[in-house]
């Protein structure tokens, strides 16, 4: 099994380019199952996930050809509307196929998804929609069947907005019949051009990126082509590291993505300079703030690791709150074993700035986490061993080749 190995205390410097956004591009994926023909899907990140849902796409049929962050998908030829408990329990968001396959067969058969180890991320919500969409939905053996000859648009409220959910039930009403409103819908960038997307290919929605999103049914969707947005979490997990570490530029991203991480980072202390697709961040007294996780436009949960990880070192004390995933804090203990001082209460993280770290064996237990492990790692004295890190591998294209190029030190073993 890989593990990665950093030896700390070397100073960052330097500019990186982010990647496409990994939480854009699975649903972009699955809605081309929608179509009979080719899309081409460019800046596509490289990463385990991507290479499942590939794997998942061609088992439903399609042909897919991926080089150089270049997706093709040949649609035109699926003809088997099943997604295996093999793959879906392997990543959560294969669970998008739901929509699209019930969309364009009438029936799908999808596992019960699995993913990340950390808190329930209940499938109801999509469950609960197509049903509000004229779906007659069975469990049996571990599986969900859908089926409707054509779906029918309805009045959909989420009790919170679900990212995946609301992505799914766009994509299900894309084809129905008649007009869908999606109340409490997700607003997150991700959606926002999934939607775009979906009216490039033909169809018909209002409201992308508020609470409310109106699809009008249309018959029929064509092919089409897109670039996928820059992925705000790498972006935001690199600020980070440069709010400890030293100097560096992002570029390749869009800073109207990263409001809320940018205040936040100006709150700490450092030093922010944005220009249209680019962000420079220079580290300055590091001040403890308190931080709480919310849907977008608020604070991403999944830079909430990497925060912790630098308030883990700063001048005071902090409090970090999680309320979209309240038990998202396996990496504390990995953390503590660096010498971190933090204590967990519910969904609270109590943080008491220390004055450094020591590298120790620490273990990855979810992609975000692995992150903020190789941040603190970074900034710890001494070695820091990362092991289980293929979950980094889900999330994050080459992340110690992009840290090696800002003058980190350190690198990947292969342990057989």
């Amino acid at each position: 099994m890989d593990k990665i190995i950093i030896n700390g205390q070397k100073l960052l410097s330097g500019a990186i380019k982010i990647s496409g956004a990994k939480n854009a591009v699975l649903p972009i994926m699955a809605s081309t199952l929608m179509v009979e023909g080719k899309s081409t899907i460019s800046r596509v990140p490289d990463l385990k996930d991507t290479r499942t849902m590939i794997a998942l796409m061609e088992i439903i049929g399609a042909k897919c050809s991926f080089e150089n962050n270049i997706l093709n998908i040949d649609s035109s030829t699926v003809n088997n509307p099943e997604a295996p408990y093999d793959l879906v329990k392997t990543m959560r968001a294969s669970f998008y196929v739901l929509g699209p396959l019930i969309a364009r067969f009438g029936r799908v058969k999808v596992s019960l998804p699995g993913g990340c180890a950390w808190g329930p991320r209940p499938v109801d919500y999509h469950l609960k929609g197509l049903e509000e969409l004229g779906a007659k939905i069975t469990l049996k053996s571990g599986y969900i069947l859908a089926e409707a000859k054509r779906l029918k648009g309805n009045k959909i409220s989420f009790d919170f907005p679900s990212v995946g959910a609301t992505g799914n039930m766009v994509m299900a009403a894309t084809t129905a019949f008649g007009t869908t409103i999606i109340k409490n819908a997700a607003k997150e960038p991700e959606i926002v051009q999934l939607c775009d997307y979906l009216n490039q290919m033909g169809a018909s929605i209002t409201g992308i990126g508020t609470s409310q999103i109106i699809i009008e049914g249309v018959d029929s969707l064509k092919p089409a082509n897109i670039e996928v947005i820059p992925d705000r979490i790498e972006a935001g997990t690199f600020l980070i590291a440069g709010a400890l570490l030293g100097k560096i530029t992002i570029q390749d991203v869009n800073p109207n993505h990263l409001d809320s991480v940018l205040h936040k980072l100006k709150e700490v202390g450092s030093i922010i300079e944005i220009q249209s697709n680019s962000i420079s961040i220079t580290p300055n007294f590091l001040k403890a703030v308190d931080m709480t996780t919310a849907v977008y436009p608020g604070f991403p949960t999944d830079l909430q690791a990497q925060w912790i990880a630098l308030m883990s070192i700063a001048k005071g004390s902090s409090t970090v709150t999680d309320t979209v995933y309240h038990d998202r804090f396996s990496h504390i203990p990995e953390l503590n074993r660096l010498g971190a001082s933090i204590k967990v209460d519910n969904n609270n993280a109590f943080i008491k700035g220390v004055d450094k770290l020591i590298g120790a064996p620490v273990m990855s237990t979810d992609i975000r986490a692995s992150a903020a492990l190789i941040i603190a790692g970074l900034f710890a004295h001494g070695v820091t061993n990362v092991s289980r890190i293929y979950h980094i591998d889900r999330g994050y294209e080459k992340i110690e080749e992009k840290f090696k190029t800002l003058g980190a030190n350190i690198s990947r073993k292969n342990k057989n």
